[in-house]
């Protein structure tokens, strides 16, 4: 895992623009598109405003989700409705290419394996994705991915699933197989209540849920503030 520590906020999300940026221009030129997994949660929007703004060949770009909660659409709880507004609705990318995880339904698993098919139709099988963009909780989950979870358990090779009941909503999430099988994994990990995670994370702890993502095609971009723990800051 490469490591870069960044003053503030602002110099992490520019710097975070500016290497999925790097990313997609090399993936359109080497396998003609590049495909791109976000997830919600409270740190990336200064990222992807500034990703908005970056020089890419937009019409070569799928952006899917790596997780979402089942929850209304006008929901400020809802990850898409804020994507759309942040990213999606200022960047050129063709609506097709757009693939919201599809939460609108009361049977969530068979929108799971929905998804699932929406991932090898636009990626082929296994689908393999270019960049998976993951945060951290406090408590040490990612994605949806949830400590203590009985789901976690499941020895089903399932590329997408729906978490138990957390923070109130069921929520559709991405799973191991898929993100351990990216390409690029960017951790964006941002403010103190999550620098007690970090060298958890960095030491590949796997007892929270973050620990499982393999780390040897990562970049964790940190601000200071989450990094206060780690015995080595680095530029």
């Amino acid at each position: 895992m490469r490591i870069c520590v960044l003053d503030d906020v602002e110099s992490a999300a520019r710097y975070g623009a500016t290497q999925i940026s790097e990313a997609a221009r090399s993936s359109v030129r080497e396998r003609g598109s590049f495909s791109l997994a976000l997830s919600g949660g409270s740190t990336p929007w200064p990222m992807l405003s500034a990703l908005a703004g970056e020089d890419i060949p937009w019409a070569s770009i799928h952006v899917f989700q790596v997780d979402e909660r089942a929850v209304p659409m006008d929901s400020p709880e809802r990850t898409f409705a804020k994507l759309r507004s942040v990213l999606l609705s200022r960047a050129p990318i063709p609506e097709g290419n757009i693939h919201p995880m599809p939460v609108d339904t009361d049977d969530l698993d068979a929108a799971a394996r929905r998804y699932e098919r929406t991932l090898v139709n636009a990626l082929g099988f296994p689908p393999v994705l270019d960049l998976v963009h993951l945060g951290i909780g406090a408590d040490g989950h990612t994605a949806s991915l949830i400590p203590g979870a009985a789901s976690l358990a499941s020895a089903s090779p399932s590329e997408v699933m729906v978490s138990d009941i957390y923070q109130g909503s069921r929520r559709m999430t991405l799973t191991y197989p898929i993100l351990n099988r990216a390409r690029m994994i960017l951790w964006l990990i941002i403010g103190e209540d999550k620098a007690p995670m970090l060298p958890r994370l960095i030491a590949g702890d796997t007892s929270i849920p973050a620990g499982c993502i393999e780390q040897d095609r990562a970049i964790l971009i940190a601000d200071r503030s989450a990094a206060a723990l780690l015995k080595e800051q680095r530029p």
